[in-house]
């Protein structure tokens, strides 16, 4: 192989981190006009969550950017039902146990950008996918909801709706924007890729 190739995904909701899937989309899927059969996702996202995954054939790079030994900082934005607060803040710094695990996350750093107390999210849900959109459909109207960024350092499955839930949040909305150094192109829709380099 002359040189490896790099690709920045925007994954969409309602497609699953995988080289084949019997029952949904995959990532996968959206590369078949490349004509690369050794491409493969650079760690996961869970079905439900969007934004940045990158797409490689370097199996080094993989290895490095995807291995929890490495601790790669990895930014999400998030709406959840609940209130973050003050407390909720230090105890993810601090981490937290997930259901079904004894031993803490590590430290994660929280930011809230917005905080709606009256709880109506009909100002967000026409533009969330729809399979969110019916999930949530059920929620009680008055839950407030927040809205903010997550970094965390690890990558345990489901980690970041699992660590809200820990502390009695539901996380509506997740999506990854920021791997490293690696910043997801705003102009990038979800389904769209582009090739980058990396140093």
């Amino acid at each position: 192989m002359d040189k490896y190739h790099y690709y920045m995904f925007n994954k969409p909701c309602g497609c699953v981190t995988a080289r084949k899937d019997e029952k949904h989309k995959t990532v996968m899927d959206y590369f078949k006009g490349v004509h690369n059969d050794i491409l493969s996702p650079v760690g996961r996202l869970d079905k439900e969550t969007e934004g940045l995954l990158i797409i490689t054939d370097d199996g080094h790079f993989n290895q490095m950017m995807a291995n929890p030994e490495f601790k790669k900082k990895k930014v999400y934005e998030f709406i959840v039902f609940g209130n973050v607060d003050d407390d909720i803040k230090e105890k993810f710094e601090k981490g937290v146990y997930l259901n079904n695990s004894n031993i803490l996350t590590a430290p994660a750093k929280l930011q809230v950008t917005c905080r709606t107390d009256f709880g109506h999210y009909t100002e967000i849900k026409n533009d969330m996918p729809p399979e969110l959109t019916e999930k949530i459909k059920n929620n009680r109207p008055d839950n407030p909801v927040t809205f903010g960024k997550i970094t965390i350092m690890e990558g345990r499955k489901r980690q970041v709706r699992r660590m809200f839930k820990a502390v009695g949040c539901y996380v509506i909305y997740l999506k990854r924007v920021q791997i490293e150094d690696i910043v997801l192109d705003e102009n990038l829709k979800p389904g769209e890729w582009k090739e980058i380099e990396i140093i």
